[in-house]
């Protein structure tokens, strides 16, 4: 069995063909008539911020689908992938500046979905110090209009690593030779445990803060003197949760330490949010229709999440994924190629509150989620490519443990050997849209990218259009068009894994992927 599975690979390694002259003509598109710096510029500076639920997510919606227009793909839409229970939210106005015993402004950044403050407000800061449950008696009763400084999460840590960094070849080595558990291998139950002693610590220190009617609630997120983005569990309908802001841990721990010396602490601040009716999360989609009577109703499909944090301009997470799959489209239909198979790009929503773009797609095309069973285009599928790791350049690609299309990589990526993208890695990577494939037994990948400083920038205020290296966005832009050409033009389908026997006590692959 192992010598036939090994003969196997090797035949199939032998009758891959790649397109040569294809794949100088993309090259050449690429480097002379890139797109990239104007896709940057409207997916970052001229849209902003798009959070899902928010006016900004209407706004990349809207641009990206002229954009595709523009481009000339057809079938072109803003497609209604899922419900979002949060409810719509604006951020207004934001303003933060500690006022006693000196005057200092804060870079600072609101909690998506909670509400606002009274106007302006000024006070005392009360420091809440709580280890349990039993701690919260002693506030009862005495935190009424009060800014309220929530217990150390994070301290900072003096790093003498470069900021920025590009893989090694000792590096990608490793990647290509570490073996792979199941999404990443499971936490230990004592993590499980812990975190659920902390969420539910931090439940209950919320409904006391809201129950005594505090002001403002202020929490230590982000380094560098730059806040990081989070967001807070609000359904729609429900009442509008206590104003909260996140702030460096840099003014956290100024604050708290004159406070643990037992000098007062004075802040005033100004929130204003803006709450509407829930919209819908959407994706958006266009094609390069497929041209074989017999391939042409496959699809090939490529994209990236459109949906940012509230901070920045969501660049390196992902205008950067949307501008690559944006240009890769780009380069095919200025080549005018005529693919066998439908090439498809989908820009996914919702992706920073749970992949609800790429699930709400696999559930409305592919698998209903109820039932679990195939529906027509699930058959027709035949491989999605996703990029999701910030500006980084292409070093090659994550598997997702399918061995059967390693042969197959192998030879699309020989013609980057001298681009230094080259490296195969049986592993999973999780965290982004392509497990939504992966968790139904469909062909999803991700490529393997530098990490370049996307550890500092992402989900803050910092997540701009310079956190973009044109470069590289260009270099991911050839290798995804090169992928998705050879993928649209090969005789058979990506092989998917084979199916293994349902066991009681299989993992939840969706709750695994969220982790």
């Amino acid at each position: 069995m192992i010598l036939l599975l090994v003969l196997s690979g090797l035949l199939l390694a032998q009758t891959e063909t790649v397109d040569l002259g294809m794949i100088y003509k993309i090259k050449q598109e690429a480097n002379r008539y890139s797109a990239v710096e104007d896709l940057a510029f409207g997916l970052t500076d001229l849209t902003g911020p798009r959070l899902t639920g928010s006016t900004g997510a209407e706004r990349g919606y809207e641009w990206t689908m002229k954009k595709m227009e523009e481009i000339g793909l057809v079938n072109v839409r803003i497609d209604e992938a899922r419900e979002f229970s949060r409810g719509g939210w604006d951020n207004i106005k934001t303003y933060a500046a500690m006022t006693a015993p000196y005057y200092t402004n804060f870079a600072c950044l609101p909690v998506a979905w909670t509400g606002s403050t009274k106007g302006l407000v000024k006070g005392d800061v009360i420091l809440l110090n709580v280890n349990s449950e039993t701690d919260l008696e002693k506030y009862k009763g005495k935190l009424a209009g009060k800014i309220v400084l929530m217990p150390s999460t994070a301290t900072y840590t003096m790093s003498f690593d470069p900021l920025a960094t590009r893989y090694t070849d000792e590096q990608l080595l490793q990647i290509a030779l570490a073996s792979s558990p199941a999404m990443g291998g499971r936490r230990p139950m004592g993590d499980f445990a812990a975190l659920a002693a902390q969420r539910t610590l931090r439940n209950k220190i919320v409904e006391l803060l809201a129950s005594e009617g505090v002001a403002v609630i202020l929490n230590s997120s982000g380094t560098f003197n730059v806040p990081r983005a989070t967001g807070a569990s609000h359904t729609t309908g429900n009442p509008e949760p206590v104003a909260e802001l996140n702030i460096p841990v840099e003014a956290h721990g100024r604050m708290e330490r004159m406070l643990r010396r037992d000098i007062p602490v004075e802040m005033e601040v100004e929130i204003q949010n803006r709450f509407f009716d829930s919209p819908k999360i959407y994706n958006v989609i266009g094609e390069i229709p497929g041209t074989d009577k017999n391939l042409r109703n496959e699809i090939v499909l490529i994209g990236a999440h459109l949906d940012s944090w509230h901070g920045g301009t969501g660049a390196a997470d992902n205008a950067s994924g949307c501008i690559v799959m944006l240009e890769a489209m780009r380069i095919l239909k200025s080549l005018d190629v005529a693919p066998r198979r439908t090439i498809r790009i989908a820009l996914w929503g919702g992706e920073e509150q749970g992949l609800h773009g790429s699930r709400g797609y696999v559930e409305k095309y592919l698998v209903d989620p109820k039932t679990r069973e195939n529906k027509p285009e699930f058959d027709r599928f035949s491989v999605y490519f996703n990029m999701d790791n910030g500006s980084g350049r292409y070093r090659g690609i994550y598997l997702q443990e399918n061995e059967l299309v390693r042969p197959i990589f192998e030879e699309w990526l020989k013609p980057f050997e001298s681009m230094e993208a080259s490296t195969i890695a049986i592993r999973n990577t999780s965290g982004t849209d392509h497990l939504s494939f992966d968790a139904v037994g469909l062909p999803g990948f991700q490529f393997i990218q530098d990490p370049l400083e996307y550890g500092r920038g992402y989900h803050t205020v910092m997540d701009t259009y310079e956190r973009l290296i044109m470069s590289d966005l260009r270099h991911n832009a050839v290798i995804t068009a090169s992928f998705v050409y050879n993928a649209a033009m090969r005789d058979a389908k990506i092989p998917r894994k084979p199916a293994m026997k349902a066991r009681a006590d299989a993992p939840d692959m969706m709750r695994m992927m969220m982790q």
